[in-house]
């Protein structure tokens, strides 16, 4: 499939109309500065991103939780002021951002992407983000990998399948009316079913994913069940460094990794400043 952003420059091309080009964010970090390239196919994401970059929003929040080989994580809003033993991770603004997964976009090393919770809509936490850092996959590495997100998606279906509906909605007045036994019994049979769902189209990691994951590495379990919604263009080395600080129990760096600012170097024309979600 081509991407959109190709099919403009084709356009471009051929008809002689200015394309403006994607939308770039600096965020300096005590560790050094990081170039971000936002992606015109995630508009939600794009013009939320811009939103909290312009607003200061990012400015002097940590990153929180850091986890070599797999990632770096930030945005938590109450990490600004937190003390060395606050847990953190669970904060963010009120609004979810609706899950906008295109399958050409992928946990490539260096990609930008949206943290979430567990929820059925896969929707996006509206401040925490990570970028991935990831390893170096071999054919072993990937097969399982595949199995891991065909094993979420399996999941993610048969939680919004109306056929298990009635069981969800019993387990949800379990836990509401704190019936423990009735609740791990429903939890059991939840499980069962979600382990073994099979109505719907396994998914096959791409060719042309496989080799840059065996080439620069990534996360490619998380394919197709988070949003990604850019890249770093500029600065891997600082992510990799990182993501190789020391970290507590609870992936916490000991010393703090601290998001000095952010700004934007450059804003296209296709960013709409009414995608307002959360205001």
């Amino acid at each position: 499939m081509i991407h959109f952003a190709t099919v403009l420059t084709l356009l471009s091309v051929l008809f002689g109309f200015k394309v403006d080009p994607p939308v770039q964010i600096e965020m300096t970090t005590n560790y050094g500065t990081i170039i971000l390239q936002l992606s015109d196919e995630t508009p939600l994401h794009r013009d939320n991103f811009i939103k909290l970059v312009e607003s200061g929003t990012y400015d002097s929040l940590l990153f929180h939780r850091v986890i070599k080989d797999f990632m770096i994580q930030g945005g938590d809003t109450q990490s600004k002021y937190a003390d060395s033993v606050s847990r953190l991770g669970s904060s963010d603004l009120p609004y979810q951002i609706p899950a906008e997964i295109v399958p050409e976009l992928y946990h490539k090393k260096g990609v930008l992407a949206a943290a979430r919770t567990n929820n059925p809509e896969r929707a996006s936490s509206s401040t925490q983000f990570y970028i991935v850092q990831g390893k170096i996959q071999n054919d072993s590495l990937l097969a399982h990998n595949e199995g891991r997100i065909n094993k979420m998606l399996a999941r993610h279906y048969g939680i919004n399948d109306p056929a298990n509906k009635p069981l969800i909605d019993s387990l949800e007045n379990a836990r509401t009316q704190k019936d423990s036994v009735l609740t791990k019994e429903l939890e059991i049979r939840l499980n069962s079913i979600l382990d073994s769902y099979w109505n719907f189209e396994k998914y096959s990691i791409p060719e042309n994913h496989r080799l840059v994951y065996k080439s620069i590495g990534g996360t490619p379990h998380l394919d197709q069940n988070y949003t990604v919604f850019g890249e770093v263009i500029s600065g891997l080395e600082v992510v990799d460094a990182i993501a190789a600080v020391q970290t507590n129990a609870q992936d916490r760096p000991i010393k703090e990794v601290r998001i000095l600012r952010m700004q934007i170097l450059q804003k296209n024309i296709a960013h709409n400043p009414n995608n307002n979600i959360g205001n």
